[in-house]
């Protein structure tokens, strides 16, 4: 039952995350791991498996805080443009120490129990009801935040209005509660936070957020069901990773709609 929950979290929280960094840059190419949260996760999962210091979710959890803060004040002195290229070369540092990290592992147990955890394979091993907890708490905080924001996010990308850097600065840090609810328990997961809201647009022409709000979940939690249904159960008994397998079963969804609007 709590990998089903996890499922239906990280398929709204992903999305829903997502769309919010689109809407906030102005950009579809927006990302919530294009800040290097998803390599500061990475990271702090990796500290902590090999240290043993803390568990998993939470080494996870303190270092993408620490990502999100540093970002949080960049996004308080620079353009969208350059925050981006800032997150760009930000996430390959910190993925790179995270690399160093794990090629150092003290046991192949270690090394195989962190790269586990990266594959995002909702089996919650080694996960506790504090951690359940705690992750359940940064989703509602996440959330709530998401839908007070939706009317200015709305307005933003329109170009009604020019949002502060610190509007910007606090909303990312929202969003940063919103992923880790999800990534710090079940490890990163690609493409559902990019390209669920990207095809949500292209579905619906709405630019009221609180549409792609529900559309992306709903997307979201559908195809993660579907992989985690299919890993789970028709495997043909090679272990498959979620977000690998999730990317290869979404593409033919992703082409059918450009390829009909003839790539427009």
């Amino acid at each position: 039952m709590l990998s089903l929950l996890y499922v239906i979290l990280s398929g709204i929280a992903l999305p829903v995350g997502g769309i919010q960094m689109q809407y906030l840059w102005r950009n579809q190419l927006g990302d919530v791991y294009s800040l290097g949260l998803g390599s500061a996760a990475c990271l702090g999962a990796a500290a902590a498996t090999m240290s043993g210091w803390c568990s998993l979710t939470v080494g996870s959890f303190i270092c993408t805080l620490v990502c999100t803060l540093i970002c949080f004040f960049v996004t308080l002195k620079v353009s969208t443009r350059n925050l981006i290229t800032f997150g760009i070369l930000f996430g390959t540092f910190i993925g790179s120490l995270g690399t160093i990290v794990v090629t150092n592992a003290p046991t192949p147990e270690l090394m195989k129990k962190y790269y586990l955890w990266g594959a995002a394979n909702f089996n919650l091993e080694g996960v506790t009801t504090w951690d359940i907890i705690f992750s359940l708490v940064l989703f509602a905080v996440g959330i709530g935040a998401a839908l007070y924001c939706a009317r200015d996010l709305t307005r933003h990308n329109r170009g009604d209005i020019e949002l502060s850097n610190i509007y910007k600065a606090v909303s990312l840090l929202m969003i940063m509660f919103l992923v880790t609810s999800a990534v710090s328990i079940c490890g990163p997961i690609g493409f559902i936070s990019l390209g669920v809201p990207n095809l949500s647009r292209i579905i619906c022409k709405s630019d009221d957020i609180r549409k792609h709000y529900l559309i992306s979940s709903a997307m979201g939690v559908g195809l993660l069901l579907v992989t985690w249904l299919i890993v789970r159960y028709v495997n043909f008994g090679i272990y498959l990773p979620i977000s690998a397998t999730m990317a290869i079963l979404a593409l033919p969804l992703m082409a059918i709609p450009f390829f009909r609007k003839g790539g427009k």
